[in-house]
């Protein structure tokens, strides 16, 4: 019986070797400057939309104002692709669009709206640990619609989520029950809507894989959904303010309205930064990343608002994003198990990687049909 000898292994050259650090060093500085730009964009928009709301008191119109930029822009990014790649963007039919694209974009729209109408009553600390919960209302939802099935560890994600978000508005000083039924309220909303988003994506035949293509579909019906509330609380007010149609100044006008674009692109370049990560990287890095986001919004917060931050509220705080960091965790080993999908599952090409992907798959690339749920 011939005697089979273990092959040796060739030490790569000193040349490989360089070119393989070179790469594992590129790899981390490009993921480490998208997370950056994810931050600047994330944080701004929400510190932005406090500021605002302190001197401009309609934030149903301010919304409805970004979702006009972001349709905009989300316009202009489809066609700069289809020049590039000389392919025809997804356009639905009336029929699809109203029956299966409607109810994403109404959730949204009023996960949004109230989500920025709190802004007028609550610090920046208790919005960020409020709207935290709104990983407990996706889980809720995802096991009512049996996107999950009933395990303990997620029941013990509920439990610490909830009990942490009670700790931490448990005596603050700064609480407002106004505010905080209303960005309560949107996180509720917002479980129904990452639900809804993560049915569409799922839905190949329809081929709103790309973000961009889903922004653009669904900002018209978002801006109609959030009328009706402007112009029941919002629209006598405005007409008959100074700030807008009554001006005096138009030079206060022309701030106002330059003021009022550039939460629209934020707001944007917010979903943008998203997308750039999840491509480059995961939809798991886009998870981690917004547990330290968190993190860096309550330090910020305290250190420039003042916010009021007690010893209780900060136990809460830490209960609450052990509880998003395990189900982080559990999402990350369901993935693995599920092992590597195939690129053609995705039901289209997300052209958007002419700028952003080296030839060569990776492995982040097959997640972004989950790139709307990890945002949630």
């Amino acid at each position: 019986m011939p005697i089979v000898t273990p092959a040796r292994e060739v030490p790569l050259p000193r040349m490989g070797r360089w070119a393989l650090d070179v790469a594992f060093v590129w790899k981390v500085v490009l993921t480490l400057g998208l997370v950056l730009l994810y931050y600047c964009f994330s944080i701004g928009i929400t510190f932005y939309n406090k500021w605002l709301t302190k001197s401009f008191h309609f934030p149903i119109f301010m919304t409805m104002l970004h979702l006009a930029v972001i349709f905009l822009f989300s316009a202009l990014s489809r066609a700069l692709v289809q020049c590039s790649s000389h392919r025809a963007r997804v356009v639905l039919s009336w029929t699809d669009y109203l029956s299966r694209v409607a109810p994403t974009a109404l959730a949204t729209a009023l996960d949004v709206g109230l989500s920025n109408w709190s802004f007028l009553y609550i610090t920046v600390s208790l919005y960020t640990m409020t709207k935290s919960s709104a990983v407990l209302f996706i889980l809720i939802f995802s096991l009512i619609f049996k996107l999950e099935e009933l395990r303990a560890a997620l029941v013990l994600v509920v439990l610490l989520i909830a009990g942490g978000l009670f700790m931490f508005t448990y005596k603050s000083t700064q609480f407002n029950m106004e505010g905080f039924a209303l960005v309560l309220g949107a996180s509720f909303i917002g479980g129904i809507r990452w639900t809804l988003t993560q049915m569409l994506l799922q839905k190949a035949e329809l081929g709103l894989q790309n973000p961009i293509d889903t922004m653009f579909h669904l900002q018209p019906l978002m801006f109609l959904g959030l009328f009706p509330l402007f112009a029941i609380f919002e629209g006598l007010h405005l007409s008959t303010s100074e700030k807008i149609f009554r001006f005096q100044d138009t030079g206060l006008l022309l701030r106002v309205l330059g003021t009022l674009f550039l939460g629209g692109i934020l707001a944007f370049g917010l979903g943008f930064s998203e997308f750039l990560l999840v491509s480059r990287t995961s939809s798991l890095t886009l998870s981690i990343a917004g547990i330290f986001k968190e993190v860096c919004t309550l330090l910020l917060a305290a250190h420039l608002l003042g916010d009021q931050i007690s010893l209780l509220n900060w136990l809460g705080f830490a209960l609450c994003l052990s509880g998003i960091s395990l189900h982080v965790a559990l999402k990350a080993l369901h993935s693995k198990g599920d092992g590597p999908k195939p690129l053609k599952e995705l039901g289209s090409n997300p052209d958007l990687e002419l700028l952003l992907r080296n030839s060569q798959p990776e492995e982040g690339d097959t997640e972004e049909e989950e790139y709307f749920l990890a945002q949630g």
